[in-house]
């Protein structure tokens, strides 16, 4: 468990395991001996290097230093997913397929105008215009030569050369540009959705127990590291259980925590969503969840405050990339009675409709969920998760016809919402809909 002594072995121990050289194996033993720690603090540091990708484990290898690899931005493409993205082929400069693009340039004027918009990392999208791809490449930009046309020899070897794709599409330049356009903005919405990932990627040490430890080991890792929750692991550093400080009240000092700790605990991975986890922690009235790896050994740990700040961090950022509910939501507006009540008034657009011209139900109820949650939401703070829509429709809504969706809170306690939405087609009444809701509070 750490102290302050303990804390700088801990560091001192993965800063020699980083400046070893891609390749070196370790065990617990030879780094236990050359830094002259216990095999106990170098099995917890050699854990903690491989939770950061300084180290791996294979079964029957061993552990060895590895390169850690950069991430990739998330918000941009490589040339080998648009590759993917066009049903393209490479044509030449296959060893820069891993550079990422930060825009494309339509290549529809004059070659001297067409060089003004072309900078290093563009994407030049271009028929068979051969001075075109030259200039590109020579720019520092890649190309892509759509329709189905072919380079010629001497821009193959000088995208080669330069280490620059030339990716050729059958597709026109139109659709090559909307597919295009469209990944880059799936991009941008999966960068808005926060992972479990993001919330542990800089931790430094996972505070956790073993079934061997005693309860007095628990209470002096709750005074090294002024937590109350840990979780309980095997030997393979798999989950087994979570114990906290009132699951001891009246233990003895000696007793082993496995006795006294919760089994069989609910776990996430690093790419489970915030808002998923979140959602467990609020059905299951939990503190804390384990994280583990695609074999179910612990890489971190999160918390319902950690749930809650990143929420929160969630909807201060600024959006780039809109969603199908974002984009449906947004044609819609609130408006107020001379009572000062919310209502949210919209047409039922063509995209928003079935094939017979009808709202989608679907769709309905989406909107419903978006109107009860703003009704909550103008109460109440925190976040919330909606756990079920009954709806009654009372008659079709027809393509273009207008919507008033009226919310009325008709429960509310602390965890707890249930709010009643009326849907009004003109003056008459659609549909009427009960949403029941838990709060995720700190």
């Amino acid at each position: 468990m750490s102290s302050p002594e303990f804390s700088t072995k801990h560091e001192q121990i993965i800063q020699y395991i980083a400046e070893l050289s891609v390749g070196t194996r370790i065990s617990v033993r030879k780094i236990a001996h050359e830094l002259d720690v216990s095999e106990g603090t170098a099995y917890r540091a050699i854990k903690d290097a491989e939770n950061r990708g300084i180290v791996s484990t294979k079964e029957r290898a061993g552990t060895f230093r590895i390169e850690q690899k950069q991430p990739v931005e998330i918000d941009k493409l490589t040339f080998a997913e648009i590759v993917n993205v066009v049903d393209g082929h490479v044509m030449g400069g296959r060893s820069g397929l891993y550079k990422t693009l930060n825009k494309f340039v339509i290549g529809a004027m004059q070659l001297e105008a067409m060089v003004r918009y072309i900078e290093p990392g563009n994407l030049l999208i271009v028929g068979n215009r051969e001075k075109a791809h030259e200039s590109a490449l020579n720019l520092g930009a890649g190309v892509l030569i759509t329709g189905g046309f072919h380079a010629a020899e001497g821009v193959v070897r000088l995208a080669d050369e330069l280490e620059l794709p030339i990716i050729g599409s059958g597709y026109d330049t139109f659709t090559v540009a909307t597919l295009i356009n469209r990944a880059i903005s799936d991009k941008m919405i999966k960068k808005q959705i926060a992972l479990v990932g993001d919330l542990i990627e800089d931790v430094q040490e996972i505070a956790y127990l073993t079934g061997n430890d005693a309860i007095d080991d628990m209470l002096r890792l709750i005074g090294e590291t002024n937590h109350n929750r840990f979780p309980v692991v095997d030997e393979g550093m798999r989950p087994v259980g979570v114990i906290t400080a009132k699951d001891i009240i009246g233990a003895g000092g000696g007793d082993p925590v496995i006795r006294f700790m919760t089994k069989d605990p609910h776990t996430v991975t690093q790419h489970t969503t915030v808002a998923a986890a979140g959602h467990l922690m609020v059905w299951e009235s939990l503190e804390l969840l384990p994280v583990v790896d695609d074999v179910g050994r612990l890489t971190g740990v999160i918390s319902r405050k950690d749930i809650l700040r990143s929420m929160q961090n969630i909807q201060l950022q600024p959006q780039y990339g809109e969603t199908l509910e974002e984009q449906i939501w947004s044609s819609f507006k609130e408006v107020k009675d001379e009572t000062g009540k919310s209502a949210y008034v919209g047409t039922a657009a063509a995209p928003m409709t079935n094939a017979v011209g009808n709202l989608s139900d679907g769709i309905l109820a989406s909107l419903i969920n978006q109107v009860a949650a703003r009704a909550i939401s103008g109460m109440r703070r925190g976040n919330l998760h909606i756990d079920s829509t009954s709806v009654h429709y009372f008659l079709p809504v027809e393509i273009d016809s207008h919507l008033r969706l009226k919310p009325t809170v008709v429960e509310s306690s602390r965890r707890f919402c249930k709010v009643s939405v009326e849907v009004y087609q003109e003056s008459k009444r659609a549909a009427q809909a009960m949403v029941t809701a838990r709060l995720f509070e700190s």
